[in-house]
């Protein structure tokens, strides 16, 4: 696969950025196995992806499932986003499930992992893991490829010199076909798993404007769950 040199730039960027605000502490890397893998990652900041290319391992070349949009040309993040060919973005009809499906098996092909926040959307609270969606499990079994679930916490509230924490788990195998049993036994272990890595991480305390301006930038709260 030819990685053009944004896709470089920008982990370097994401590397650096996130090492000068927050204190990043990266646990069982050793988990990762070779070559392409399904990252199901817990979801509670809109900076996941950012902290998960300052975190996971340059090789292979990292793509994350998303963002759910008719068009990447709208709006300045999906923008960027394409621009540094990160994303796989989906449409929110039924009617691209077989290209979405194409650009999946693409990236495997070209030696690439993907990112999936399967949970849909952010949560208010660290410890906190929403019902997976079985897409996840679906790429995976699809591929033949592992998925390896990736707790993040600690950002909730980003704040100046905060520990965020990523905690890798051990891989969890897919083979066979994808079926209705085989996709909710995957998708209820990555769960599993992931409410294990969080481990009850307390929540952060609300941090000064700055950081409450930052947590809140781009987080789209479920209705109740945190006044803005």
């Amino acid at each position: 696969m030819t990685v053009p040199l944004r896709y470089w730039a920008t982990r370097v960027v994401c590397w650096v950025m996130v090492r000068c605000y927050v204190r990043l502490r990266v646990v069982g890397r050793e988990n990762i196995p070779r070559g392409p893998v399904v990252f199901c990652f817990g979801h509670p900041s809109w900076t996941d992806p950012i902290v998960l290319m300052a975190s996971l391992p340059f090789r292979p070349r990292l793509f994350f499932f998303g963002p759910k949009e008719e068009h990447m040309a709208a709006g300045a993040n999906n923008r960027l986003m394409a621009f540094t060919g990160v994303a796989v973005p989906y449409r929110p009809g039924k009617n691209d499930l077989l290209n979405t499906t194409r650009r999946v098996a693409a990236v495997f092909q070209g030696g690439g992992s993907l990112a999936v926040a399967a949970e849909g959307r952010i949560h208010a609270h660290e410890a906190e893991i929403h019902q997976l969606d079985e897409g996840v499990a679906y790429f995976a079994l699809r591929a033949g490829r592992p998925i390896v679930p990736v707790a993040i916490n600690g950002s909730t509230w980003l704040a100046l010199g905060r520990r965020v924490r990523v905690n890798i788990g051990e891989p969890i195998v897919a083979r066979g076909r994808p079926t209705r049993e085989a996709l909710a036994t995957l998708t209820a272990l990555a769960h599993a798993s992931l409410v294990e890595l969080s481990g009850g991480y307390p929540d952060p305390p609300r941090p000064g404007p700055i950081g409450r301006w930052l947590t809140e930038l781009n987080n789209e709260w479920p209705g109740g769950e945190r006044p803005v």
